[in-house]
């Protein structure tokens, strides 16, 4: 994957698989602490201990489509690859809590990409869970929340084309505000 966004994409959709109702994006971006870090923690169902410990490893999915899973083991890579880590934690019927983080000014760290067109487009396919985006630059923080942002709509669906529009244009132009870095 070319860039950080397309790996938060793919990982949020595990997510969105697992029945939750509640899923969680934090982004830590400090070039003064010399990092950039991601969380997604999720209420769905959770993974068992023997699945947990073999969850990287490309040849375990619990798909039926295809017997390859690799975006974990590609952020995993990645973020090693770049000065960073993962780690991964999940509950059997609790959820799971996923963060990985890179060095900031890492050569090889991926950019950061369209995180907030991956995001929008994420919540307009998942109406029914709440999305809650958190993003923490070395100047502020900025926080996105579906039940606020459906509360202010009163009604009009969080798919339709204009609202997609609206709240991409809002999110990039408050992480760009609290200095989102690129």
């Amino acid at each position: 994957m070319k860039d950080l966004s397309l790996h938060i994409l793919d990982l949020i959709q595990n997510s969105t698989a697992v029945n939750s109702t509640l899923i969680n994006l934090d982004i830590i971006d400090s070039i003064q602490d010399n990092i950039l870090s991601f969380r997604i923690k999720d209420n769905g169902k959770g993974m068992t201990k023997e699945f947990l410990a073999k969850v990287t490893d490309p040849y375990s999915t619990t798909r039926t489509t295809r017997k390859v899973g690799l975006g974990l083991p590609l952020i995993k890579m990645n973020a090693e690859n770049c000065g960073g880590g993962f780690k991964i934690e999940s509950e059997l019927g609790i959820g799971t809590n996923l963060t990985f983080w890179f060095e900031h000014n890492n050569i090889d760290r991926p950019p950061m990409g369209d995180i907030a067109g991956v995001f929008v487009l994420t919540i307009a396919q998942n109406e029914d869970i709440r999305f809650i985006m958190s993003y923490k630059t070395d100047n502020d923080i900025f926080t996105f929340d579906t039940d606020q942002v459906k509360e202010t709509l009163d009604g009009i669906p969080l798919n339709n084309n204009d609202i997609i529009k609206f709240l991409r244009e809002m999110i990039e132009e408050n992480i760009k505000e609290i200095g989102g870095n690129e």
